[in-house]
């Protein structure tokens, strides 16, 4: 990805290389080169640190030194202005939030940052769009259903990518996509505190292997 393209390019570019998000939710500065290193490896274009690991804005700034516009890295559980712009000024690109505030969609846009709210209903979904959100992550998945998604596609215009969030593994990713998810967000199912750059690369293969049986 060029540097000199607009989010919404680099979203889209990022989507077309592997439509996953990984998130890595307390993951320590100490370890996220070796897990990034085996995420982009594996394929991945989008890595999420959420704000609630430790010292979550070392991480982002190791990942965006190491890979610059190649990767489009940035912070989850984003919920207000100031951590947007705390994520902007550690090079972070993306910006992803469990809620829909519109305030923060609006700053992530300002900045050129790629905007992907949480959303439940349809009525939080079109509020994140008149923000300027670029795309959308249903969330919790878990709390949904493949069924609820769809119906929601059916309104949501076509051109936006939903991504299910919360409970996404390889085994039910083709039941999300066949329901119209552009893709998804991974979260223990690839990573867990703890868990071993090893392990978590078996995870992202395992992962990557399956979008691309069902997008190629």
């Amino acid at each position: 990805m060029t540097a000199d393209h607009t989010a919404a390019d680099r979203f889209a570019q990022a989507m077309r290389h592997c439509p996953l998000v990984a998130i890595l939710r307390g993951v320590r500065p100490d370890e996220i080169e070796a897990m990034a290193d085996v995420l982009v490896e594996a394929g991945f274009a989008m890595i999420e640190v959420p704000l609630n690991s430790p010292d979550p804005l070392v991480s982002i700034e190791k990942i965006a030194h190491r890979y610059g516009s190649n990767v489009l890295v940035g912070a989850g559980t984003v919920l207000n202005v100031d951590q947007v712009d705390a994520v902007r000024d550690a090079g972070g690109t993306l910006v992803v939030s469990p809620n829909v505030n519109p305030a923060v969609i609006a700053r992530s846009v300002a900045h050129d940052m790629v905007s992907l709210p949480g959303y439940a209903t349809p009525t939080e979904a079109f509020a994140a769009l008149d923000a300027g959100a670029h795309g959308l992550k249903l969330f919790p998945a878990e709390a949904a259903s493949p069924a609820v998604l769809k119906a929601q596609l059916a309104v949501i215009p076509r051109h936006v990518p939903v991504l299910a969030v919360g409970g996404v593994t390889p085994e039910n990713l083709s039941d999300w996509m066949a329901a119209g998810a552009a893709g998804g967000g991974l979260g223990s199912a690839l990573y867990k505190a703890g868990r071993s750059a090893e392990d978590v690369a078996k995870a992202a293969k395992a992962f990557v292997r399956e979008v691309h049986r069902l997008i190629d």
